[in-house]
């Protein structure tokens, strides 16, 4: 399905009554919310569907899904989360940490499938991980470890770096451990960090315009729904200031960003589907372990690289997954 087609077929998912679309009274109903707006939807959703395939389940056929977007808004998703509970979903899928944060508050039975960066036993959503306990289990990639290491592999890119940039949304459940993290790994690094809080568009070039001032060596992108919607246009800005820049998944440095450094957001997705899945199929959420990414992809865009003037070193060029060239 082409992007344009799949765009407008969630949008008019959204607007069809509940009651029109589960023309079967046992259909089950899925609640799917997210971050996002439906124009970046694509990448998420897509791959979710395919892991409800696996599971058994096709969007339509033996199950209906009620899609809410918070164009970007995070207090929005309070309420959008208490009116799929209202609208009595079977389950709730929660893309992101400020999604799962919200539907965790909206419902304390309605079973809820997360994905995102966050720690979930710091953020409340589960017990431990092994036996989450409770209506909530997921997967995170753990961005509170994971940025550390992103800063290590900028670290190697440019060994002769003093100040980084880093752009964190302050809105997202885990900030203070992320920044506590990434700013014990910097002292270890002897770097210098400019911290950046960024939770909207204008934001976003606010801080651009503080990093160029502070003639920053580099930048970092934190792990956050909010980022990952704008892989495109971060990316953009890094290269138009001459700033090389990690992140945190592949859909960066495909967009042209120098390099990226996390686990797999396709997979993520995968994986939630085929635990709405299984929930659907009778699973109880507390008894499914709640998973943490094990597989990282180091991308590395060498294309981006020669447009900098950077010689990224042979050791790093073995270890990436991917070189685009």
């Amino acid at each position: 399905m082409r992007r344009r087609e799949f765009i407008a077929a969630l949008g008019a998912a959204a607007l069809a009554p509940l009651a029109a679309r589960a023309q079967q009274p046992t259909m089950p109903v899925i609640g799917f919310l997210s971050f996002r707006s439906v124009n970046a939807a694509a990448e998420i959703v897509v791959p979710f569907l395919d892991g409800l395939k696996q599971a058994g389940f096709v969007e339509g056929r033996n199950v209906a899904i009620e899609y809410r977007w918070a164009e970007d808004h995070n207090e929005r998703l309070p309420a959008l989360a208490a009116d799929l509970v209202r609208s009595q979903v079977a389950v709730m899928l929660a893309a992101g940490n400020a999604a799962a944060v919200a539907a965790k508050a909206a419902t304390a039975s309605t079973p809820i499938v997360f994905f995102g960066s966050g720690d979930p036993v710091a953020m409340g959503l589960v017990a431990r991980f092994d036996r989450p306990g409770g209506n909530v289990t997921g997967f995170t990639s753990l961005a509170s470890e994971l940025v550390p290491k992103q800063l290590s592999i900028l670290h190697e890119l440019l060994p002769k770096a003093a100040l980084v940039g880093f752009l964190v949304n302050p809105a997202i459940p885990d900030n203070p451990s992320v920044t506590k993290a990434i700013a014990e790994a910097a002292n270890k690094l002897a770097l210098r960090l400019l911290v950046l809080n960024v939770e909207s568009d204008a934001d976003i070039d606010g801080a651009f315009a503080q990093i160029v001032q502070a003639r920053a060596d580099a930048i970092l992108v934190g792990n956050d729904a909010f980022f990952n919607a704008r892989a495109e246009k971060l990316a953009a800005l890094a290269n138009r200031h001459a700033l090389p820049a990690v992140y945190g998944f592949r859909e960066y440095a495909l967009a042209g960003g120098l390099a990226s450094y996390g686990s797999s957001l396709a997979a993520e997705c995968r994986d939630s589907g085929t635990y709405v899945g299984r929930i659907l199929k009778g699973e109880k959420p507390g008894d499914l372990p709640a998973q943490q990414a094990t597989i990282f992809e180091l991308v590395i865009n060498l294309k981006t690289a020669k447009a900098l003037g950077l010689d990224v070193p042979p050791t790093l060029l073995i270890r990436a997954d991917e070189v685009i060239e």
